[in-house]
């Protein structure tokens, strides 16, 4: 059963660090089957605090969308 991940983006403390992590995040799919379905873009927030950004990662299943966001590569950058 196809499993998302959705990133949720409230508000940004450090613009470099995060400057540093999207320069280094996409490299992360290699050898996963992932779609990225929203990068930020356009959206309203229809309720609750308004947000900064969003992104939605499509994975086949939840094994694979947990091998992801566990792998060491992603991690890493998560980390810094």
């Amino acid at each position: 059963m196809t499993a998302y991940i959705v990133f949720q983006r409230d508000t940004t403390n450090d613009q470099q660090a995060l400057d540093r992590y999207s320069e280094r995040a996409d490299g992360t799919f290699t050898g996963h089957d992932v779609q990225v379905l929203v990068d930020y873009g356009t959206y309203e927030v229809l309720e609750g605090p308004p947000i900064e950004g969003v992104v939605v990662l499509q994975f086949p299943d939840a094994a694979a969308a947990r091998a992801w966001y566990r792998g060491e590569q992603y991690q890493e950058v998560a980390r810094e």
